[in-house]
């Protein structure tokens, strides 16, 4: 459990040790005056790593070397950009994105543009913490979340489908997402669809940050389903009637032909393939009109089940489609997933279809903005009192089951996760299980003691006192030095950590003591508080069970050695 030259150490770095090495250049955040390791904010951000660069080691380790068996993708390896899920050495779980090798060729501009997404932090969205510039790789590093997408739920569920107030509850929720990324700057989201609504360990669902990135570094829309997208991208298509060589498309001053009786030109749109030359006139850069469109083809699928296109235009003049018409005719029993049984209020869903046709209008000036769309779907709200997971069908995150050994005061208040009991141990205990752990020769007394173990005193001072911020700092200046390495220091600082509430500092302090002293459960139960802090919630019992299993063997070892 744990290694003391973990490589996610080097994953979860500062800015101002961020590492030239594998980009060839020195690149620095966006100046806005504030560090790395305070990069996010917003509503819910607490316990989400800060933004940072990952090595390219890292992320193979964490991905099997990106084995096939861990794409989370859609697609699996046909999607333009796969995504692996992975697991770092610290036991959090993460999602990969891997982009297509020319997609961004300027390693800055990646690396500007993942930082300007690593900034956003909120609880409806699936955090940006990292990214990985290395050679021709170009990769994302995102919170993992495990229960499947919104098109799962709603096109492929075997054992319950999504009943009504939870689709209420998404609609509300990545209209909020696209709220607060409008209020910090982020407006634009590429390809908005029910693939990218994901949902966390406790069944709420979560927009993913992989569509606040472009998609390459020309910031183009390159979905090739063109029945989705919003009629701006389509004025330049001028539509042919067949003659007798065939169908005639032409896009802009570019005519193309397709040969007769290959497909009807109303099934066009639906293609899932088109020419690249053809795709190169469609593509337009995304705009937050754009985006409310998308949201509302979104509202399409959630109220009928299906994923459906809002229109199939037959001419530019023309955008009257099969979900458009029962919108407009007032046919929401008509459009209404047959799944649901008449389990759903006939005035909420009109709200949704009204909400739908605003968002799908011709003209992008006439959309709603997303501070509309949640204005909209709040009071539509019906069970804000039951947790998502039971809406979704899917078991609760549990709690850490009661350890397999008897705990010693210090495991109990770790269980409990009391930590002003935790840090009356540490201090009635001091340093008692420091000894043994280094071995210093004379020159490093007399030149460096001294300094070191003033610093560690006031630590200890500020820690008996409970100025939590004091002792962080004087047990950095003790650590830094290096020459001594105290497994006790090490595990009051992770203490102090987690009363300032950066449980991931924690997470590496314990670690760290871990590997100084590897049979210490004191190391072990610091770990399970902070990965419980974390919500890794199976993790911190696993850790807690080791803990009080090294405490019991110890305490057989000092029977067995008094006898």
């Amino acid at each position: 459990m744990g290694c003391c030259q973990s490589s996610w150490f080097k994953g979860t770095r500062s800015e101002k040790n961020r590492s030239s090495q594998t980009t060839g250049f020195n690149h620095a955040p966006p100046s806005n005056g504030t560090e790395a390791a305070a990069v996010g904010g917003g509503d819910g951000g607490g316990g989400v790593p800060a933004f940072s660069e990952f090595s390219l080691a890292d992320l193979k380790a964490a991905t099997d070397n990106f084995s096939s068996e861990f794409i989370v993708s859609e697609s699996g390896e046909k999607a333009p950009n796969v995504v692996y899920k992975g697991r770092l050495q610290n036991r959090r779980w993460i999602a990969v994105k891997k982009f297509k090798k020319l997609a961004w060729p300027d390693p800055k501009q990646f690396a500007d543009e993942a930082w300007g997404v690593g900034k956003l932090r909120h609880r409806r969205l699936a955090n940006l913490i990292g990214y990985c510039c290395d050679g021709d790789e170009r990769l994302l590093v995102a919170e993992f979340m495990p229960n499947d997408t919104l098109a799962m739920h709603l096109f492929h569920w075997e054992n319950q489908m999504i009943e009504w107030a939870m689709r209420l509850r998404v609609a509300l929720y990545i209209a909020e997402a696209l709220d607060y990324c409008g209020t910090e700057g982020r407006p634009l989201y590429h390809d908005l669809n029910a693939y990218r609504v994901v949902f966390d360990e406790s069944g709420d669902p979560r927009l993913s940050c992989f569509g606040m990135m472009k998609n390459s570094r020309d910031g183009k829309s390159y979905s090739t389903n063109l029945a989705y997208t919003p009629p701006e991208y389509l004025r330049n298509v001028v539509w042919v009637d067949n003659d007798s060589k065939g169908t005639w498309m032409r896009i802009g001053k570019a005519p193309i032909r397709f040969k007769k009786n290959l497909f009807r030109l109303d099934c066009l749109l639906q293609a899932s393939w088109l020419s690249t030359r053809i795709l190169s006139n469609l593509v337009r850069r995304v705009t937050p009109e754009s985006v409310i469109f998308s949201f509302g083809t979104v509202l399409l699928d959630l109220l009928s089940g299906k994923h459906i296109p809002p229109s199939h235009p037959h001419n530019m003049s023309s955008l009257e489609g099969k979900a458009l018409d029962m919108i407009r005719g007032k046919n929401i029993h008509l459009l209404m997933d047959s799944h649901l049984e008449g389990n759903f209020s006939t005035e909420e869903a009109t709200v949704v279809f009204e909400l739908a046709s605003q968002c799908l209008q011709y003209e992008p000036r006439d959309r709603p903005s997303p501070k509309n769309l949640v204005e909209t779907l709040a009071p539509l709200q019906n069970k804000p009192d039951v947790p998502s997971y039971a809406m979704l069908g899917i078991s609760k995150h549990e709690a850490p089951p009661t350890p397999q050994h008897p705990l010693s005061p210090m495991g109990d208040a770790c269980t409990r996760m009391d930590l002003t009991a935790i840090h009356q141990i540490l201090v009635m205990t001091h340093y008692k299980d420091d000894e043994g752990t280094n071995e210093l020769s004379f020159q490093e007394w007399t030149q460096q003691m001294r300094d070191m173990l003033e610093a560690r005193k006031r630590g200890d001072l500020a820690f008996r006192d409970k100025d939590f911020k004091t002792a962080i700092d004087c047990y950095s200046q003790f650590i830094d030095v290096g020459t001594m390495i105290s497994p006790t220091v090490c595990a009051r600082r992770s203490l102090c950590y987690l009363l300032c509430d950066q449980p991931d500092s924690a997470l590496r302090d314990a670690m760290q003591a871990q590997c100084v002293y590897p049979d210490w459960s004191t190391a072990f139960y610091m770990q399970a508080v902070a990965l419980a802090k974390l919500d890794m919630h199976k993790d911190a019992a696993d850790m807690l069970n080791e803990a009080a299993a090294l405490e019991e063997k110890r305490l057989r070892s000092v029977r067995g050695g008094g006898s």
